[in-house]
């Protein structure tokens, strides 16, 4: 076992590239998430919105009124999870809930000018910090790459 992580120790990048994990797409991707989430949360602030919790911002910012259950839907989590994300929302003062008329069980999602002023500078900030983290892809690459992720996603979702 020492020797082979000793072995490790030694391996070039090149070598490192050539492995089993390269050419698997999720470790890709988790490797690629992880850089992109660094980005995000040094462009929030390591005290601001985690992705969570921007996202559903951002849903609610595009659509108002919102139910909480078609956000849960909208953002492929359990009902269940997304109640600590809107209680957080709610407690900065960014979101409110609202009765839904004609079915008093169900409660709308609005976000609140705070909520706005907080979502477009947040967004702003990331949006510059993607730009540079991007900046060495084409125009058509980023094309390609925003293409094929959603590829990967209605694949699932269908």
């Amino acid at each position: 076992m020492a020797k082979n992580s000793s072995k490790f120790a030694t391996l070039g990048q090149q070598e490192a590239d050539t492995a089993d994990l390269e050419s698997l797409v999720g470790y890709n991707l988790k490797r690629a998430y992880i850089i992109v989430e660094a980005h995000f949360r040094e462009a929030v602030g390591k005290d601001g919105m985690s992705a969570r919790v921007f996202s559903a911002l951002s849903l609610t910012v595009s659509y108002p009124n919102i139910t909480q259950i078609a956000l849960a839907r909208v953002m492929g989590i359990e009902r269940s999870g997304l109640v600590a994300i809107v209680d957080e929302l709610e407690a900065y003062g960014y979101l409110q809930r609202a009765p839904v008329p004609g079915d008093r069980r169900i409660q709308a999602l609005v976000p609140t000018e705070e909520g706005l002023a907080a979502y477009n500078e947040a967004l702003g900030l990331v949006r510059d910090k993607e730009e540079r983290l991007l900046s060495d892809l084409t125009g058509v690459e980023r094309q390609t790459l925003f293409a094929l992720l959603k590829k990967i996603r209605r694949m699932e979702e269908d």
